[in-house]
């Protein structure tokens, strides 16, 4: 593409400046020696800017206009409809809450747009089913904000079970131990199955379960439980889940967001070697730790030394990897349907905890009241 990609920015509250941060900082051509560059050639800070930001959308115009001002973005509205009117968007960065993901989305499909999505993608598969009616229709695509999928030591881990140089992938373990306060939840929308669609389960633990199926590749059963155990919230402030994959690999699956140390971690036991992830909000290569079993030491430790190297997980790997998808024509990544399959577990869990039973994958039928929400039939303490 020629011309710089025209974006909107929907929804200007914290989440939206690491969009724009990233957007400013996708570039495209050889580094000039001026900025860094990442594990997998990708240059940061120099050549020829990407994208231009044109229009910030949010429900309040005050907000929309501050950070327009601070972005140096020429249109601030509180209306994405009239964003989209005001010239050729190519793509619209959706940072809203979760329960305005599908509308908005829906609305630049139409507009022959690309919608980049935070998760979670929408507050029930219902919904996401709707968005993938409305993709098949339209020239555009969606995309889903996955970063964690996009870092080299992440990258790098997938490759090791590709070849299966550490052997078979056995068990795993996958935790978001994070921790708000009643501050936190003061926010209207917060806490809420009718809004943000779920407690951690839905909205803080989803990054690393997506990243735990984007490594070990397909479930096939769960079985979980769920409680509130302390927040003032309509839903579930801790969750437990044993998650079964096709490939026989076990994965214990914990989210919570009431403690104390907080940490995001995950460990992938091979038959040769244990891989460990062990971080907050974001990773670098140096937060993965690879321990060799007795008599593999060289091995393991060449193994892991092949492959990306020296890119953050964060939200520019992602969105230069759509730039550079929709420069070549593909379409860009994470594609709906597999951030469906990630929102199909989180949904499994939920019918898992308050029905006492295991959920298989595709047992929600498109009538399950887990279908068309988190919470099913209610939650136990509703």
């Amino acid at each position: 593409m020629s011309r710089p990609y025209r974006v909107a920015i929907a929804g200007t509250g914290g989440i939206a400046g690491a969009h724009a941060e990233a957007l400013r900082a996708a570039v495209t051509g050889p580094s000039a020696g001026a900025g860094t560059s990442g594990g997998d050639g990708t240059s940061v800070g120099v050549g020829t800017g990407r994208a231009e930001l044109v229009a910030a959308v949010d429900v309040e115009l005050d907000r929309a206009k501050t950070f327009a001002e601070t972005w140096s973005i020429p249109l601030a509205t509180t209306s994405l409809a009239e964003a989209l009117d005001s010239g050729q968007i190519d793509l619209v960065h959706i940072c809203t809450p979760p329960g305005s993901h599908v509308e908005l989305a829906a609305q630049a499909l139409v507009a022959g747009a690309t919608a980049v999505v935070e998760k979670p993608i929408a507050i029930s598969l219902a919904a996401v089913d709707e968005l993938l009616a409305a993709e098949a229709a339209s020239s555009g695509s969606v995309a889903v904000v996955s970063q964690h999928r996009f870092g080299s030591g992440a990258r790098r881990l997938r490759g090791i079970v590709e070849s299966g140089a550490f052997g078979r992938p056995l068990i795993a373990t996958c935790n978001t131990l994070w921790y708000r306060d009643a501050e936190y939840f003061a926010v209207p929308w917060r806490g809420s199955f009718e809004i943000e669609g779920g407690g951690p389960t839905m909205g803080h633990g989803i990054h690393q379960m997506d990243l735990l199926l984007a490594t070990l590749g397909e479930w096939t059963e769960v079985s979980a439980v769920a409680a509130r155990t302390s927040r003032d919230t309509s839903t579930e402030d801790v969750s437990m889940a044993l998650v079964r994959f096709e490939s026989g690999v076990l994965a214990s699956v914990v989210n919570s967001v009431v403690s104390p140390r907080q940490t995001s971690s995950l460990r992938f036991d091979f038959e040769n070697a244990t891989v460990e992830l062990d971080h907050l909000y974001g990773y670098e290569d140096q937060d993965f730790t690879v321990t060799a079993a007795p008599g593999f030491e060289d091995e393991i430790t060449a193994a892991w030394a092949k492959g990306p190297a020296g890119q953050p997980s964060n939200h520019l790997a992602q969105l230069t990897a759509v730039l550079d998808a929709l420069d070549s024509g593909q379409e860009p990544p994470v594609r709906l349907a597999d951030a469906r399959t990630t929102l199909e577990l989180v949904a499994a869990i939920y019918k898992s905890s308050f029905s006492g039973r295991p959920v298989a994958r595709g047992g929600i039928a498109s009538d399950d009241p887990f279908a068309q929400r988190m919470d099913g039939t209610g939650a136990p303490w509703s």
